[in-house]
């Protein structure tokens, strides 16, 4: 059932620094992930699969990929059902500065909030990969009487300094808020876990009126929810604590803030497992986003040519041609292209990336539209990579297209080999 009393506002302005350079020129929520997708495809797939068709993105950073995403793939609404997803863009309508914080951003768009006249406003950010009905939140909001209600879900307790940490009576009152603490206060009756703030919020409107316009005139306020409004609700007695329901339908729950380059990889990864973590097939909770006009995915050559075009393990989308190649645990994007004597593991190919023969590229991130030449060898040579590309922690290569790949000699078996197949055609 569509809900037309709520109106969601998506957080998707942050700056990403953690992801840099995947996001050098684009906002966090507009990078790419698990092939055709891209982060924010997530919240806003649950928003319609909640019946949730008001929403409001408030974006500021490096904005335009996004924007043309959203342009495409979004415009999916019904005005005449008073049906909208509508970009936000700073607009300096209560001051001279840009968002200065996650509650900021919302208080600037307060007169377009208002205009909608809605009883309920959800807040989301938009750089989480989860499934969420957002509709058993509402619904617990309203049967305890809560002016705000957050979701939450358990962590474990040693675990707690990584994220905001709520605290809870037994009836799900919300009794403290501790902010990446050093000792993480336990759930009731669970010694070894904690709970975590999801940045997910369910207000009242007239409370977030007022508590928005309260931060505002705090000279010391962050103004971010977590930091600052939470907080400053929960002696009220009206904040409440709702525990995450997991639409994904696995063991765990799966939810992702994919905020450096190490999760980002890892959570693409898991995505080529056999029985993923995280469920991209399921019809019954579709993944919606922008499709471009592309053929199937094709490969080509086998046994009896002398090359092999083929991939395991792998998440291929649309427009890819695996020539004469080996793809193996690996993500490729849209319209991917990789020629012959390749050999790719455990790499996470961005879209229009183009693989030049006798490439071998292992455990890399590389950008949209990067030209790897013949030979190139990356994920092999840590003092060469670690010169020529950004190197994450866990040595995960991001290869964009401003760096220069180190190329390595092709052996004359290898050439010998190409060129006898070249011969046969």
């Amino acid at each position: 059932m569509v809900r037309d009393d709520v109106l969601v506002i998506v957080l998707a302005g942050g700056v990403g620094e953690r992801l840099f350079p995947l996001t050098k020129e684009r906002a966090k929520p507009a990078v790419y992930f698990g092939g055709p997708y891209r982060i924010i495809d997530f919240v806003l797939s649950n928003c319609v699969n909640s019946g949730l068709r008001r929403v409001f993105i408030a974006t500021q950073y490096k904005s335009l990929s996004l924007n043309r995403h959203l342009r495409r793939g979004w415009s999916i609404m019904s005005d005449e059902l008073d049906e909208f997803i509508e970009i936000l863009p700073p607009q300096k309508r209560v001051g001279e500065h840009w968002y200065l914080g996650t509650a900021d951003a919302v208080f600037q768009n307060l007169y377009s909030i208002e205009q909608e006249a809605p009883r309920y406003v959800v807040v989301l950010a938009g750089d989480h990969v989860y499934k969420m009905d957002y509709r058993r939140m509402l619904d617990f909001h309203i049967e305890r009487g809560a002016a705000v209600t957050l979701a939450t879900i358990e962590v474990p307790v040693d675990e707690g300094d990584r994220f905001g940490i709520v605290a809870v009576d037994e009836t799900a009152r919300v009794v403290g808020f501790q902010e990446k603490p050093a000792q993480a206060a336990p759930m009731p009756g669970q010694p070894d876990l904690a709970l975590a703030s999801m940045g997910i919020y369910v207000f009242d409107m007239d409370v977030l009126t007022r508590a928005l316009a309260e931060d505002a005139a705090r000279p010391d306020s962050r103004h971010d929810f977590g930091r600052d409004i939470i907080p400053a609700l929960i002696g009220t007695g009206k904040v409440h604590a709702y525990g995450f329901y997991d639409e994904n339908k696995k063991a765990a729950k799966y939810w992702r803030d994919i905020g450096t380059l190490d999760a980002y990889f890892d959570a693409n990864m898991d995505l080529c497992h056999v029985n993923p973590d995280f469920n991209l097939y399921d019809p019954e909770w579709p993944l919606r986003t922008f499709m471009p006009q592309a053929p199937p995915a094709k490969f080509v050559f086998g046994e009896d040519s002398g090359r092999v075009g083929m991939a395991l393990d792998s998440v291929v989308s649309n427009g890819c041609i695996v020539s004469g190649s080996r793809i193996e645990g690996s993500v490729l994007c849209p319209n991917v292209r990789v020629h012959s004597f390749a050999s790719i593991e455990q790499s996470i190919l961005m879209p229009g990336v183009r693989v030049g023969r006798h490439a071998r590229i292992r455990r890399a991130i590389i950008d949209r539209d990067v030209l790897i030449p013949r030979g190139a060898c990356i994920g092999f040579h840590p003092e060469e990579d670690a010169r020529r590309h950004t190197v994450s922690e866990d040595g995960i290569v991001v290869v964009t297209v401003d760096d220069e790949p180190f190329v390595a000699p092709i052996s004359e078996e290898a050439l010998r080999l190409e060129a006898a197949v070249d011969r046969r055609g």
